[in-house]
């Protein structure tokens, strides 16, 4: 396992090496369990790998911490400090000499600022600009785990289509717990979200499950996923609890072309925006362009929402590796809404979906 991390690391380097980078700060976030393995807590005490472009990254971190800590041989030193050390003071003295500083975008502005004077005369650039590039294109085990994490949570959406998961006369709040649990029993080890939305609550794509009761005949949104072995999953299907009405499966009809043309489209070497546009288009030459009201996707690895962005703007060309969501939407207020959600990979010879549970739209009534 350390020779991952080893690799990353030079990598890394390689990249501080064309930017010009002398040191990477890296505080809470995910950049620091790519590079280590150990994912920090969110606490006031401080966290940080410093990784100078030449030399021996070091890890400072509060002594109560350090038994969380998986060393890696030869890929970090552990630097614990005490309740009565300056930890700020700790990470200048092994960035002394620094002159451009990359900072991760999670460090909380209180460490910067105490930093900052620590430091006279450096100047700061974000550390995304330097992993960033690195994390997009995931290799071949992280695809293995978001393979993994997601058959999970297709087997869970399978339960749902089939009407094994009950919804009607039970409340939002339930069915979201009934997931959330669900993503458990497969094998997650964290639930990130589990959004249960009916009929008109559908319209809001965020909506928080509450104690709303889902009746026959209206459509029920579900979107879940959480962490399985540092990987997140995340999948969103729509079922109907009775026959469907014909507006809700006219314009489901819209959304499938949609989102299955905008996986088609996702091959390497196009664009984001030209990704997103695939699926827009359709929706909008249905009429039902003011009703899709978010980006058509996000990246996915170790963050729920990462880059690449599938958005209008991004110009950024897909690469091998590369995994996001293809999930459009429809969202008519005061009605209802749907979505409708796989994770892809660009691969070499084309896009692969790593979601396969059944993509229309079922009657569970």
């Amino acid at each position: 396992m350390s020779q991952i991390y080893l690799d990353r690391l030079a990598r890394v380097r390689a990249a501080m090496t064309q930017q010009g980078v002398d040191t990477l700060l890296l505080s809470v976030g995910h950049d620091l369990p790519y590079l280590t393995g150990y994912l920090a807590m969110p606490l006031e005490r401080l966290t940080m790998l410093v990784v100078p472009r030449d030399g021996d990254a070091t890890l400072v971190i509060p002594r109560l911490e350090a038994p969380r800590v998986v060393e890696q041989p030869g890929v970090f030193q552990l630097l614990p400090w005490n309740e009565t050390d300056d930890p700020t003071r700790l990470v200048s003295e092994l960035a002394s000499g620094s002159t451009a500083v990359a900072v991760g975008d999670q460090m909380w502005a209180r460490f910067l600022v105490e930093l900052l004077p620590q430091l006279p005369g450096a100047s700061y650039q974000r550390a995304v600009d330097v992993v960033g590039p690195l994390r997009m294109v995931k290799d071949a085990a992280e695809i293995d785990a978001l393979t993994a994490a997601a058959a999970a949570v297709d087997r869970i959406a399978a339960e749902l289509q089939s009407g094994r998961i009950p919804l009607v006369g039970r409340t939002e709040a339930e069915v979201s717990a009934d997931l959330s649990a669900r993503i458990i029993a497969e094998g997650h080890q964290k639930v990130n979200f589990a959004i249960v939305a009916a009929g008109e609550n559908a319209a809001s794509p965020h909506h928080h499950a509450g104690q709303r009761i889902i009746n026959d005949d209206e459509i029920v949104l579900c979107d879940f996923g959480g962490t399985m072995d540092g990987y997140c999953s995340d999948i969103t299907r729509c079922v109907y609890t009775g026959d469907i009405a014909s507006d809700v499966a006219e314009a489901y009809e819209v959304l499938l072309e949609a989102q299955q043309a905008s996986v088609g489209s996702a091959t390497a070497g196009t664009s984001c925006e030209d990704v997103d546009s695939a699926a827009r288009d359709i929706i909008a030459a249905a009429g039902f362009g003011d009703y899709f009201v978010h980006r058509t996707g996000h990246g996915i690895g170790l963050e729920e929402h990462e880059d690449p962005y599938i958005v209008q703007g991004n110009r950024r060309a897909l690469e091998p590796g590369h995994a996001f969501s293809i999930e459009p939407g429809i969202y008519v207020p005061g009605k209802w809404g749907m979505r409708l959600e796989d994770i892809v990979v660009s691969t070499a010879t084309g896009p692969l979906a790593l979601n396969s549970a059944d993509h229309r739209l079922a009657n569970v009534g």
